[in-house]
């Protein structure tokens, strides 16, 4: 995006240095900076007009940043929530699975060594 406001500010009056606006714009100057840029502002319509746009335009960008950061941080969290539901569904169900394995080898076992011994006989 910045490239885009680069690119916007490129046919700007050189009364004033691109930079400096772009910080303007991301609220990264000092207070003297800020007087001589609103200051200009002032003094060129279009360029405030201009200015004006690309202040609504970076608040908006700043939100959907905001709404972007917090659907990823939830859809994150549920994830997780999700994983942890099934990691200990299959830590509760593995002691049974081997226990059912465990019973009908020994039923197995027991079967054939009946029918061996009734075969014997």
């Amino acid at each position: 995006m910045n490239r885009d406001l680069l690119n916007i500010l490129s046919n700007s009056n050189k009364d004033i240095d691109n930079q400096k606006l772009m910080d303007y714009l991301s609220g990264k100057l000092s207070e003297q900076d800020k007087h001589e840029v609103e200051a200009w502002m002032l003094e060129n319509d279009f360029e405030n007009e201009a200015m004006e746009g690309l202040l609504q335009v970076s608040g908006k960008q700043k939100k959907i940043d905001n709404y972007v950061d917090q659907l990823n941080k939830d859809l994150n969290q549920y994830i997780q929530k999700k994983k942890n539901q099934r990691q200990k569904r299959k830590i509760q169900e593995a002691p049974w699975v081997y226990i059912a394995i465990v019973l009908i080898l020994m039923l197995v076992i027991i079967g054939y060594v009946v029918i061996k011994k009734l075969q014997a006989h």
